[in-house]
């Protein structure tokens, strides 16, 4: 599961717009929208919510999730570590 924010948050991190997130994940803008404006997890069709998973995977922004790793807990994104992005490259 994703929320808003961390949709939001991942666009943010990756340095790019709306627009530009939609047409990299093969969806329309308006749904796009839609998802970053919904109230907590983000609900929609799940083949949309894979594309934006994927291609957040593709520029090398990771979602962490309520129970994985994270410093101060809690859900978020974060950039992958070189490491892994020289093994996906």
């Amino acid at each position: 599961m994703m929320t808003a924010a961390q949709m939001r948050a991942a666009r943010a991190l990756a340095g790019i717009d709306q627009r530009t997130r939609a047409e990299r994940a093969g969806v329309s803008l308006p749904t796009i929208q839609r998802m970053e404006a919904s109230d907590g997890v983000v609900r929609g069709v799940v083949d949309s919510l894979m594309k934006f998973i994927q291609a957040l995977d593709d520029i090398g922004v990771e979602l962490i999730g309520e129970n994985r790793a994270s410093e101060r807990g809690g859900r978020g994104v974060r950039l992958k570590s070189t490491v892994a992005q020289t093994q996906q490259g």
